[in-house]
């Protein structure tokens, strides 16, 4: 009984090394590190008032959320790598509702996904996919406003900082017109860039060439103080959050491996509320980095799985996981976090209900 027992701690603990060390080979180098640096960036770089303006809680809604929700076309990113750019973002002032619609819409409006969606279960997936990915964004970051911006707003009275004021090399005030976007801009394709798969001697020489054009325009661009302030602020997010997602990745490849797969399969057959509730709970707490939801998907789909859970999976599993989970009430508090949390499985099954009502 005994050698059982430690034969399968043994065999559990090898497989969640075995995910941390899949999870750092695949996205670490060319997803989270760019992620990192570009949520430093943000945090550093960006001035208080230039998020405000369009992600703050007195900003037009129009704006403010629509910019949160088409952020995911431009972003290929995972719920874990949105992690530290939500975080830059939520540091800045921006609003509960417009971050929270980032953090939601970045990983679940991917447009290759969508589009790959489309192309292997079926165009009508693919479709309401993009349609109820795009509203659910806006859904969820509202419902947050309307229960903690007015609280969130008190936290932070007495607690605002002087703007940052960018300085050039020679000490002098400067505006910021094109350097700040511009380093965005380039920390950005990077990160979308290195997310792609092509072949590596395209792939290669493409990323050496952005990686130098930014340390060359950052040096130029910035001064010592502002240089170290954005390395600072990379710093800080990589301890904040690092730990929490490799510790994530442990455990949830530990839970998945001791989840018979026939057994998903045969609670999320048909149609049902419960096999819709079941998929969304499930693909919550398992990790899908980019694309890989759909052919997994497809195979308990050819197991029986309806298009309702389908569904539901699509939306609730690239939005969550176990990894990202731990982060997000790190950062949010436990109330904000696992209400945001709790919305998005909640309306994910809501989704799935609709359409498989629909189909």
């Amino acid at each position: 009984m005994l050698e059982s027992l430690v034969d399968l701690a043994l065999t559990l603990t090898n497989v969640g090394i075995a995910a941390v060390f899949e999870y750092i080979s695949l996205h670490v180098l060319f997803c989270l590190i760019p992620a990192f640096f570009l949520a430093g960036a943000i945090a550093a770089l960006f001035s208080k008032e230039s998020v405000l303006k369009f992600l703050g809680p007195d900003a037009n809604k129009v704006v403010s959320y629509g910019v949160a929700a088409v952020s995911g076309v431009l972003l290929a990113v995972c719920s874990c790598t949105v992690l530290p750019l939500f975080t830059g973002i939520y540091k800045r002032g921006a609003g509960i509702g417009p971050a929270t619609a980032f953090l939601f819409s970045a990983p679940a409006i991917n447009v290759l996904a969508i589009v790959y969606s489309a192309q292997q279960l079926g165009y009508d997936i693919g479709i309401a996919r993009a349609f109820f990915a795009v509203t659910l964004s806006v859904v969820i970051g509202a419902i947050m406003a309307i229960l903690f911006q007015k609280k969130l707003t008190e936290e932070l009275k007495g607690q605002k900082k002087m703007p940052f004021v960018m300085t050039s090399q020679d000490g002098g005030t400067e505006s910021f017109k094109y350097r700040t976007p511009l380093t965005f801009l380039l920390l950005v394709v990077i990160l979308v860039f290195g997310g792609w798969t092509i072949d590596w001697l395209i792939k290669g020489p493409v990323l050496a060439a952005l990686i130098a054009a930014t340390a060359y325009t950052s040096y130029k661009w910035y001064s010592t103080d502002e240089l170290s302030a954005w390395m600072n602020e990379t710093w800080f997010l990589v301890k904040k959050i690092f730990p929490l997602l490799i510790a994530g990745v442990f455990f949830a490849a530990i839970i998945i491996y001791l989840i018979p797969t026939s057994y998903i399969q045969a609670f999320v057959g048909g149609d049902s509320l419960s096999s819709i509730g079941i998929a969304s709970v499930s693909a919550a707490f398992m990790y899908f980095s980019t694309l890989t939801e759909v052919p997994i998907v497809g195979l308990l789909m050819a197991e029986g799985m309806g298009k309702g859970p389908a569904l539901a999976m699509l939306l609730a599993g690239p939005a969550l996981s176990l990894p990202s989970m731990i982060v997000i009430t790190s950062i949010m508090g436990k109330k904000r976090g696992l209400t945001y949390i709790g919305l998005i499985i909640l309306m994910a099954v809501i989704c799935g209900v609709i359409f498989a009502a629909i189909i």
